[in-house]
């Protein structure tokens, strides 16, 4: 499978403060992979840099193996972009922002368009301007489904969105996927629940690096809290769960966020005398919270996953 999105050694610096240093990320044809990070971990640096938009002060930010600061127009049609804070055209109206578009995306699909529009109950034909903050959003998501683009970057793609609204972006976007064969998406979020449902890798970003990264699926098998009960008063300096990210003891009771790719790894614990072991799934959410957080204590030296 190729590498459609490739960044090695990335980095660039804003008056004198690093947005992206040495990031290094690759995703292949079909991933729908999701950035997450906490605030100013450098998800809309990096997307800018892939789109060439900013200059990287060192490294290379590649799609399909070119730099977009040299791409021609035919390269540029196969991708699409919605900002985070995804401006449209205030004076256009949606229709006019696709006719525009047809120009521009050699697939642009006007059908598609109109029954989005449709679906979401976008108005077609009033200044986009004139929208409310969500339907400009819905407008900005329209025309990057639309586009039928081999590659798609999205950031925050359903930020300021309702529920509902949220619940049929994530519908469109699966939808897309299906449509176009092949389609590779990078998007950034802070809705860990959006990640379970559409995307099927995640690297996550601390300090303008990748500091992990795996499939979804591989990290809802391993992550778990496990919890430790031990006869007595104080759980021993020994006992320890392996893969531990992070540990809390209470009294008799050690509570522990591990990654435990095997089940058999806990069994140490379990043949201890009088040891009682539960092992509870946790969601992303509750993982990525209690990762990041024994980070930030131990000074950004924790474990990595």
């Amino acid at each position: 499978m190729e590498a459609v999105l490739q960044a090695r050694g990335l980095g660039k610096t804003f008056g004198g403060v690093a947005a992206v240093t040495g990031l290094d990320l690759e995703v292949r044809r079909g991933w729908v992979t999701a950035l997450i990070g906490r605030n100013g971990a450098g998800k809309t640096t990096t997307m800018r840099l892939f789109l060439g938009l900013i200059r990287p002060d060192v490294g290379t930010a590649r799609i399909h193996g070119k730099d977009w600061w040299t791409a021609t127009s035919a390269d540029r049609q196969r991708v699409a972009y919605v900002s985070q804070q995804g401006p449209v055209p205030g004076w256009m109206t949606l229709e006019e922002m696709g006719r525009m578009s047809a120009r521009f995306f050699a697939r642009w699909d006007s059908g598609l368009a109109r029954e989005l529009a449709g679906r979401w109950e976008v108005p077609w034909n009033r200044p986009l301007g004139r929208l409310s903050g969500g339907h400009q959003r819905l407008a900005a998501l329209i025309h990057a489904f639309a586009a039928r683009a081999d590659v798609m970057l999205l950031d925050e793609p359903a930020a300021g969105l309702d529920p509902v609204s949220r619940r049929d972006v994530l519908r469109g976007l699966v939808e897309t996927l299906v449509r176009t064969e092949g389609c590779t998406v990078l998007l950034s979020t802070h809705a860990m629940a959006d990640v379970e449902r559409v995307a099927s890798h995640v690297a996550v970003m601390q300090q303008g690096r990748v500091i992990a990264s795996g499939t979804v699926e591989d990290w809802q098998r391993t992550m778990r809290r496990v919890q430790v009960v031990v006869p007595g008063e104080e759980v021993p300096s020994d006992v320890e769960v392996p893969g531990t990210l992070r540990a809390r003891r209470l009294g008799p009771v050690l509570t522990a966020v591990a990654r435990v790719s095997d089940d058999a790894q806990l069994d140490s614990l379990r043949a201890r005398p009088g040891v009682r072991v539960n092992v509870f799934p946790m969601s992303m959410e509750e993982w990525f919270v209690e990762w990041m957080e024994s980070r930030e204590e131990s000074g950004d030296a924790g474990t990595e996953l």
